[in-house]
């Protein structure tokens, strides 16, 4: 396995790399922004500005974004497969010991990913998009691999455990189908076979050999991650070893340095450029061996002069298309900067502030006095809690409109009074410990912020039961001159908008779980509570130059924090408290090349 992978990958080496190199290339600076425009222009045709939570579902259900979301998937599916295919047609000449160039590769490439757009391989896109991302193993462009599940839904899976069974019982199908059509693509390339014909043959193919094939690829993969591992720890303790022994004022130790500088950051490239090409070269080698020993005939790509003179008028027609849809979209944005459609301001420094979710609710029940007064200890700047109304209208803290998950009560909130509220156990739920804890009044949480100088942020959750809600709110908060250190929050924007007309200078946040297109159009909203999967570093920008703030919720890994604080919003709303201080006091958070080097120096001191 390892001389025919090293073989197939390194014959034409210098050509994967480079266009690789190309695609990222284009990719970054051409191509995702054109289809970022293209989803942009189906949101306006469709008739939406902006896309939240509350308008998604008529959005995706209205038959004219049907239409042309199927388009841009194709679209997609098309540039994704071009990637696809020139590897395999560059690995496909190296199995034959052929040198091929770049231009041949993409042009014969190019021709087979045109088959897409046949009605025979209607169902490829799903492969591609949906299948591929799901194993997670490589083989998949830098494009489509960028997809995720936002984490406020996989916390909900993790949560209920019916859910988190049927999540990884659906991971378990798709990775069976997936690698039962392992090999589809190279039947679909190196065949022309459909989409369908090339799915039989890849399951006749593999039919004996799943098991050996899902290590051989895991196993491989591994020990290239390994070897690239071992290879940048390597260089980091030369250059330690070298600060040490030639000091840091040594010429010649510090053009060392920089030379093993020069030849991580060069082998981190390359390892970028080379992670589709190394999966598919395993995967081609696996299905070269198998047609060997099934006796299947091996066909190869062959580019002959017809096919090229064919090319080439369907390559001249698409350099001018291309060149016009550059032009367009230069066009588009140029005029669009000159008539301030796009604010290039430079958005102000902002402190980053952290809410403790419910309280501090991993150590204590949530929602309660015990949980707020657990967040002020560990240092939270704001407390996130949950309003609703019970039937004598008083407020009450608490998530669920039903009070079953956390007192056992199976009753919602506007059936029940406060008398029979403060007679339940709140806390028994999460531990022992807090048995006897309370549901608090609103009032209550009121009276121990302000007393301990600690900030709320109120989630208003209207069941439809509720009288004069918002302004009870609105009223309470005046009442204890605490308008000043508070917020009111909710995923209704007509909550804000009730609020906002009652009392103008009360500061509103519109929660979001999607945020897209021009949401600044929601103007009775002063701030933005997103999640998190949909803050990008252009949305923040937009939002601060318009002299607003993003929230971030429910942040709670130190990948996601630090992808917060990179992308500079204001607040954190998280579980994790300590956490989310720790990483912001250490300033965006170091490295785990730098941990590496500060353990080799305080080794070898």
């Amino acid at each position: 396995m390892g001389k025919k992978l090293k073989r197939i990958l390194g014959y034409n080496i210098k050509a994967l790399i480079g266009f690789e190199f190309i695609y990222k290339v284009l990719s970054t600076i051409i191509f995702v922004p054109l289809f970022l425009m293209l989803f942009k222009f189906i949101t306006k045709v469709s008739g939406y500005s902006y896309l939240t939570f509350e308008n998604v579902v008529s959005f995706l259900l209205n038959p004219l974004t049907l239409i042309f979301l199927l388009i841009l998937l194709i679209l997609i599916t098309f540039y994704t497969l071009i990637d696809i295919s020139t590897i395999i047609v560059i690995l496909d000449s190296s199995y034959q010991e052929k040198k091929i160039s770049i231009k041949d590769a993409f042009t014969t490439a190019l021709l087979k990913s045109l088959r897409v757009f046949h009605i025979k391989n209607i169902f490829l896109p799903f492969l591609v998009i949906f299948l591929i991302p799901f194993l997670n193993f490589g083989i998949s462009s830098s494009f489509i691999s960028t997809i995720k599940i936002p984490e406020f839904i996989l916390d909900f899976i993790k949560n209920n455990s019916l859910l988190s069974t049927l999540y990884v019982v659906l991971i378990l199908i798709l990775s069976i189908v997936l690698f039962r059509w392992l090999y589809s693509m190279h039947y679909f390339i190196l065949e022309n076979c459909s989409f369908k014909e090339s799915r039989k043959k890849s399951i006749n193919l593999s039919k004996k050999n799943k098991i050996k094939d899902f290590l051989s690829i895991l196993l491989t993969q591994a020990l290239l991650f390994i070897i690239y591992i071992i290879f940048i720890l390597f260089g980091i303790v030369l250059i330690v070893l070298l600060y040490k022994w030639l000091g840091r004022v040594n010429i010649f130790g510090t053009v060392s340095i920089t030379v093993i500088w020069i030849l991580i950051a060069i082998s981190f490239i390359i390892v970028i450029l080379l992670s589709t090409p190394v999966s598919y070269s395993i995967v081609s080698v696996l299905y070269y061996r198998h047609k060997e020993k099934n006796n299947e005939e091996i066909k190869h790509i062959k580019v002959n002069s017809k096919e090229k003179k064919k090319l080439s008028k369907r390559l001249n027609i698409l350099k001018y298309v291309v060149i016009i849809l550059v032009l367009m979209s230069g066009t588009i944005f140029t005029y669009s900067v000159m008539n301030d459609k796009y604010d290039l301001k430079i958005e102000y420094v902002r402190t980053m502030e952290v809410t403790a979710h419910r309280g501090a609710s991993v150590k204590y029940p949530e929602n309660t006095m015990s949980a707020f007064i657990g967040a002020k200890e560990l240092g939270a700047d704001w407390i996130e809690l949950d309003v609703q109304q019970t039937k004598d209208k008083k407020l009450i803290v608490l998530h669920d409109t039903n009070l079953k998950r956390t007192t056992g009560v199976n009753k919602n909130t506007w059936e029940v009074t406060f008398d029979e509220v403060k007679k339940l156990d709140a806390g028994s739920f999460f531990s022992d410990e807090f048995k006897g804890e309370k549901i608090p009044l609103l009032e209550e949480v009121i009276e121990f912020a302000k007393e301990n100088d600690i900030k709320l942020n109120i989630e208003l959750k209207p069941t439809g039961n509720e009288t004069d809600f918002e302004s009870s709110v609105v009223d309470l908060i005046n009442e204890y001159d605490f308008a000043s250190s508070s917020v009111i929050t909710s995923q209704v924007y007509s909550v804000i908008e009730n609020v906002k007309n009652y009392d103008k200078n009360i500061k509103t946040v519109y929660v979001m779980s999607l945020a897209y297109g021009d949401i600044l159009k929601l103007d009775k909203a002063d701030a933005f509570s997103i999640e998190a999967s949909s803050i990008n570093k252009t949305l923040v920008k937009k939002i601060h130059n318009s002299g607003k703030e993003v929230y971030a919720w429910t942040v709670n890994t130190k990948e996601s924090i630090t992808d917060m604080i990179n992308l500079n919003v204001d607040n954190i709303i998280t579980d994790d408290i300590v956490l989310a201080k720790e990483l912001i006091y250490t300033s965006k958070t170091s490295s785990v090349i730098e941990e590496y080097v500060r353990r080799v120096n305080e080794f070898f001191k």
